[in-house]
């Protein structure tokens, strides 16, 4: 296929296009080029936020596009309008966040959505759903949820797999069976070339009972070289000493509604559909390997938070 990614350099974008043209495609990336493109890729440069930054594109045809655009839905709808009647697909790379917060029961595609005046990241892939509109050919939106694996610029796998390297002593948040839905980032992208031409929303993440906190913080320890001793330590009495659940201890989330929200969706109809997910282990032992290649450390976006404890308030949990 003849495949064009908006976006193309970074996280999702950058292992998306890897994966493409290990399998054979043709791919074109369009963005600002402030990164070394992936090889053996075309790269069309523009800023979409800029005026006349979409002049790249205002040529060519392609089989498939995925836009990964991640902020206001404005250059969303500005680009399905632009390539509306020279491409056949459109995979918008969405997310989970665009149900209601905290919606009941096991959230699947029909459960209720956000409000779309919502001003927050909700609002802002809500909107960008409704901009894909303006594309006639067929849409499929891809509601991500947790997104790991490697070049992970969030740096939540990261965060972990750098403190078990450290060893010693290691707060564990349980209870250790606690189920964790996420989606390997190659597993996210093989989804989305495999199912051009199909519409509609998908939730993807792997099902549950596919991961917990005890199997991935152990093979996160096995691959870092087994330094850490891993404490594991009751949901209360971490929240009682005013760790954030997400941020402070990434990827974790204590037994309730969040967690059910969170953690607990239904993704029938994307396996269905074919999605595979690969096992923790595979995830967590190549994030390590990307990890352990970089020069600096990982990447991390500058529109999301740095994650991580604070080594003193671990310390002080474990002494408790």
């Amino acid at each position: 296929m003849r495949i064009l990614i908006l976006g193309g350099s970074g996280f999702v974008g950058r292992v998306l296009a890897e994966t493409a043209v290990s399998a054979g495609h043709d791919v074109t990336v369009f963005n600002r080029g402030l990164r070394d493109p992936v090889p053996g890729v075309t790269v069309l440069t523009g800023d979409r936020l800029a005026e006349g930054g979409l002049a790249a594109l205002g040529s060519g045809t392609w089989d498939a596009v995925v836009d990964t655009w991640s902020a206001g839905a404005e250059a969303v709808g500005a680009t399905a309008a632009l390539l509306d009647g020279r491409a056949a697909h459109l995979t918008y790379v969405s997310s989970r966040s665009v149900y209601r917060w905290l919606a009941t029961g096991s959230v699947d595609e029909n459960s209720p959505l956000a409000d779309l005046d919502d001003p927050g990241y909700a609002g802002d892939k809500l909107r960008g759903e409704r901009a894909t509109e303006a594309f006639g050919g067929t849409v499929l939106l891809a509601r991500a949820g947790l997104i790991l694996g490697p070049h992970e610029d969030v740096g939540r796998l990261p965060w972990w797999l750098n403190r078990l390297h450290r060893g010693g002593p290691t707060l564990a948040p349980g209870p250790r069976d606690l189920g964790v839905q996420y989606i390997d980032v190659r597993d996210l992208a093989e989804f989305i070339l495999a199912t051009v031409g199909t519409a509609g929303p998908f939730n993807l993440v792997a099902p549950e009972g596919h991961a917990t906190m005890g199997g991935l913080l152990t093979a996160g320890n096995a691959v870092t070289g087994g330094r850490a001793e891993l404490r594991w330590t009751d949901p209360e009495a971490i929240l009682a000493a005013g760790v954030s659940p997400w941020t402070d201890l990434p990827i974790w989330l204590p037994p309730g509604e969040v967690h059910t929200f969170m953690h607990q969706g239904d993704v029938g109809k994307a396996l269905a559909a074919g999605l595979r997910c690969r096992p923790v282990e595979e995830t967590v032992a190549d994030t390590w390997a990307w990890l352990s290649g970089l020069d600096g450390g990982a990447p991390q976006r500058t529109d999301r938070p740095a994650v991580g404890l604070d080594p003193a308030v671990e310390a002080t949990l474990l002494g408790a």
